[in-house]
């Protein structure tokens, strides 16, 4: 069995075994606690809500490990079992350009492999989320969205696809150099370009209306030395009455989006101190580090696939005879998370680091009191569970612990 074999199957069993293990002891962890509200949330959260929060966690979780499983088993079917080889052979059938025939191998693969997690979120949107009062997706808006993401894949996707298999065939050995520039240009366009026209395709958005929440908006704002193209109210309780607040676009066309849900639940104070959070993360130019972080990966990533792409072994070893730029490009995407999977527990770390660094810049320009009160409101109207176990949440949370998170605020009091 080659080397590269080999490693993969170790690489997937130990991703699968680790995940495995710690969503068995965070639901371990949500049955023993979920009778017991923490004492620091006694006087804020009902044992009714926290049990109610612990009973949404464990559908939620005991779902991802039955998805967990099927993943592994579809990853393998694809790879060792051939699936990609057979797929790539049908469409050599309709005997179209290589490059034609490497964007539509691509693109069904990704339909493909859509629809086969199709039934997992189906059942998250229509059952679980339903069952505790938060979808209000309606079965014709589900369709709506699946639809409208599918045009959006094909127009954004298809052009990037062929102009980076066009590079691989035609670039020479510095290609992934040229694929990785026209990558970081793909994703800073994107990101120019959603506030204005990709966004409102799913939702509306309106300017925020006059009256004591603007003016709690505009303070902040003038407070954190912050500018932007509008504050805008986004209709999320069209899908789900989950709440949230966000800043999107770069230079002159930033825009702050606060939720519907979210301006319902919250007083402006309260969603003076989130925003001031949000705000946070610009002005610590924390967005600027993750896109860095995120580019300087990409560019290890094409380096590496350069270098793979041009060993026949790589195919053999990972279940496709027949090497291919659009095999390769493939194969790299599906076994990349496999091996990087040991780093998850460092991007959690340094997202949580940026969590607490917001929330001290939000209590310098805000009230500390103002935010902790809103994340207590946000975490039991989202049923956000308040007794994860450790190791779970040091591996997967991007946000800290509620009881670790509220205990900073108050400390920096």
């Amino acid at each position: 069995m080659p080397i590269l074999t080999s490693a993969f199957l170790l690489a997937l069993a130990a991703m699968v075994a680790i995940r495995y293990w710690l969503a068995t002891r965070q639901l371990a962890a949500l049955r023993r606690h979920r009778d017991a509200v923490p004492a620091a949330f006694a006087a804020t959260i009902t044992a009714a809500d926290h049990a109610r929060a612990a009973q949404y966690t464990t559908a939620r979780l005991s779902l991802a490990r039955l998805e967990l499983l099927w993943d592994a088993v579809l990853l393998l079917g694809i790879t060792l079992g051939g699936g990609f080889a057979m797929l790539d052979a049908w469409v050599a059938r309709l005997h179209w350009a290589p490059l034609a025939h490497g964007v539509a191998t691509l693109g069904l693969l990704t339909l493909a492999m859509a629809a086969a997690g199709l039934p997992f979120e189906l059942y998250t949107t229509f059952r679980i989320e339903a069952r505790f009062g938060f979808n209000r997706t309606t079965a014709r808006l589900y369709l709506a969205d699946l639809g409208r993401s599918l045009a959006l894949g094909v127009a954004l996707g298809a052009p990037l696809l062929a102009l980076i298999l066009a590079l691989m065939t035609a670039a020479g050995r510095a290609w992934w150099l040229y694929a990785w520039a026209a990558w970081v240009l793909f994703g800073l366009a994107v990101s120019f370009l959603w506030p204005r026209f990709i966004a409102p395709l799913f939702n509306r958005f309106r300017p925020l209306e006059a009256g004591p929440l603007r003016e709690a908006v505009e303070r902040v704002m003038r407070h954190c030395g912050f500018s932007s193209e509008g504050v805008f109210v986004m209709d999320g309780s069209r899908r789900s009455s989950h709440g949230n607040a966000y800043f999107t676009g770069f230079g002159r066309h930033k825009r702050i989006v606060l939720y519907d849900t979210l301006v319902e639940r919250l007083v402006p104070g309260e969603v003076e101190a989130v925003l001031a959070h949000e705000l946070g993360h610009f002005r610590l130019h924390h967005i600027r580090q993750r896109l860095a972080l995120g580019f300087a990966g990409a560019l290890l990533g094409f380096a590496v696939l350069g270098r793979a792409a041009l060993d026949p072994g790589f195919y053999t070893a990972l279940g496709v005879p027949d090497p291919s730029a659009h095999a390769a490009l493939a194969l790299f995407a599906l076994v990349v998370p496999v091996f990087t999977f040991l780093l998850a527990p460092l991007g959690s770390w340094w997202s949580r680091r940026h969590e607490y660094q917001a929330d001290r810049f939000a209590a310098e320009h805000a009230e500390a009191r103002l935010l902790a009160s809103a994340l207590v409101k946000l975490y039991r109207d989202n049923a956000s569970t308040l007794t994860p176990d450790p190791l779970y949440s040091a591996w997967h949370d991007s946000h800290p612990p509620a009881l670790a998170r509220i205990a900073a605020l108050e400390r920096g009091r």
